[in-house]
């Protein structure tokens, strides 16, 4: 390739530097044969060496672009560690690099202080410096497009059956219904999570260097910190959701809201003690305790690392933040269509059939396409559109909530990038502090730690959704997915391997659209009277049988 490039550069040379010269080695200051006698130049030839200097430049531009694209990266994340260099006196730190040079890795009061691990910085989201490329943005309105046909497609067949335009949105009512509780639940979820785990850890911070047995001390506040979280931010949810029967949207909410602010929680405390503990070892007068604003503001930021403070746009673009919303509802609507125009025919006919691996493999395939659009309208509508939202609003400037997810051509890759905000957590709350406390020779076991921990909250959060216990997002995540992870790592350089990625990914989509929506209708349709736990996490629609 290198070769290739050179000959074409020196080509371009040549031909800059002698446009007159002749292939049989003429001079170049002697005049062509079919060159005016006045001096006036041929057009002809000015077209011939036109039409040769483009071709050249074709040739050279896709090496010119893979050059760039191939380097940028490599730059930005340069300059922020040489940024963080100079800003640690010339040495960049991370969370845990002072622990790296002690032997014993359980030494719990040498804990880096919270500024040294994540660097924030103000930047624009991917693909809001991607939409303003116009061949990038021209992709966006096909997807507008397509929502169109699936509009237009909606109402002629319900105007053909029904004779009139029907505009009940009935998919929409049930999956939001009960709503004011859901509005209650998250003010209690809010509430709780902004006094509790505040005045539990300003009340630590204040007595712990006066305390007599410091140990004991904060393991009483530990204790009561878990109790929170576990009776209070998990129980309590779990316990409205099912004692109200919420349908399944309501129910994501809350649940999605009790994971978030779960994590907050930890993050701040994770992040503030060992501040004061540091304090404590130099025994400083002021104890490093942030403000209630600080921590309000960290409950509302779009991340889930806490800092005293982030950079801040200077204003606040309303007009961005209306279009960002307006996308959002846009997506939902758009997932109502799909359902609508692709799911609902597909899964409510399905079961007349006996099952069998045919059926099944036709539903798998049949499940791909609304899958992926799925998959795509989740992504933009929440990781882009509701992130970007509330940054505006909250003026807040990193707005890296995910990266080019789309170019992986590794699982390890995609799971770095396909959502930023919960990797960052993963990574510094449960991975390093797994190989801190277990020292740096179990870096597989800590995967594979982490990888249990989101499996199990994944399966969690889709079981207390659909009110059933069908580990098919499990099996797929904690096998398939942690195998691909080991075997498709980083080393997989060439574009057959991001095909492959794609085509696992719009399989596995399509397995979890296929398996989760024939046991929904298997349990609408075969209902059971009395049933026992065993029935809730027997899957019905290997057995379930019913006709219209």
């Amino acid at each position: 390739m290198v070769v290739k490039e050179m000959s074409l550069r020196n080509r371009l040379s040549k031909s800059s530097e002698n446009p007159e010269e002749k292939e049989d080695g003429g001079s170049p200051t002697k005049e062509p044969r079919d060159s005016p006698s006045d001096g006036r130049v041929d057009i002809q030839q000015l077209i011939a060496k036109k039409r040769q200097l483009t071709v050249e430049a074709e040739e050279l531009k896709p090496f010119f672009m893979k050059e760039v694209g191939a380097h940028f990266d490599d730059f930005v994340t340069n300059l922020i560690e040489k940024s963080a260099s100079l800003d640690n006196g010339g040495c960049a730190l991370t969370t845990f690099s002072v622990l790296e040079g002690e032997k014993n890795h359980r030494a719990k009061d040498l804990r880096a202080p919270p500024e040294h691990g994540k660097i924030f910085v103000i930047r624009q989201s991917l693909l809001d410096e991607l939409f303003e490329v116009d061949h990038i943005r021209t992709i966006y309105h096909m997807f507008i497009a397509l929502l169109i046909i699936f509009i237009l497609s909606t109402l002629v067949v319900d105007y053909i059956d029904e004779g009139r335009l029907v505009l009940e949105f009935s998919i929409i009512s049930y999956a939001f219904g009960k709503f004011p509780i859901v509005i209650w639940t998250w003010w209690a979820m809010f509430l709780s999570t902004l006094i509790f785990p505040y005045l539990l850890f300003q009340q630590w911070a204040r007595s712990y260097s006066k305390s007599s047995y410091p140990v004991i001390y904060s393991s009483f506040y530990c204790l009561l910190f878990m109790v929170f979280q576990i009776g209070v931010l998990c129980f309590g949810p779990t316990y409205a959701i099912l004692a109200y029967a919420l349908p399944p949207a309501s129910r994501i909410i809350i649940i999605l809201e009790q994971i978030r602010l779960v994590m907050k929680a930890h993050s701040f405390v994770r992040e503030n003690v060992p501040r004061v503990l540091q304090s404590a070892k130099e025994k400083s007068s002021t104890v490093p305790i942030p403000t209630v604003n600080q921590y309000l503001y960290f409950l509302f930021a779009p991340t889930l690392i806490y800092r005293d403070s982030y950079p801040r746009t200077p204003t606040i673009r309303w007009g961005y933040v209306a279009m960002q919303f307006a996308q959002v509802f846009g997506c939902l609507f758009y997932v109502y269509y799909i359902f609508e125009r692709l799911c609902i025919p597909l899964f409510r006919n399905i079961k007349q059939e006996p099952f069998s691996a045919r059926v099944l493999v036709l539903c798998v395939f049949n499940s791909i396409l609304p899958g992926a659009l799925i998959l795509f309208l989740i992504f933009f509508a929440f990781l882009h559109c509701w992130h970007n939202a509330f940054a505006e609003m909250l003026r807040f400037g990193d707005r890296m909530f995910y990266k080019d997810w789309w170019n992986s051509t590794s699982y390890s890759n995609y799971y770095r990038t396909w959502n930023v905000v919960v990797h960052d957590w993963l990574y510094y709350y449960a991975y390093k502090d797994f190989l801190w406390l277990f020292t740096k020779r179990f870096k597989s076991a800590a995967m594979l730690a982490v990888f249990a921990v989101s499996a199990v909250v994944h399966e969690y959060a889709l079981a207390l959704c659909l009110s059933f216990f069908y580990p098919v997002l499990f099996v797929l995540f904690m096998f398939f997915g942690m195998a691909f992870n080991f075997i498709v790592n980083d080393s997989r350089k060439w574009p057959i391997w991001n095909v492959m990625m794609w085509t696992s990914l719009f399989a596995g989509n399509g397995v979890i659209l296929c398996f989760y929506s024939q046991e929904w209708y298997a349990r609408q349709h075969c209902p059971l009277k009395d049933p026992t736990f065993l029935d809730y996490i027997r899957p019905r629609s290997w057995t379930c049988r019913y006709v219209f």
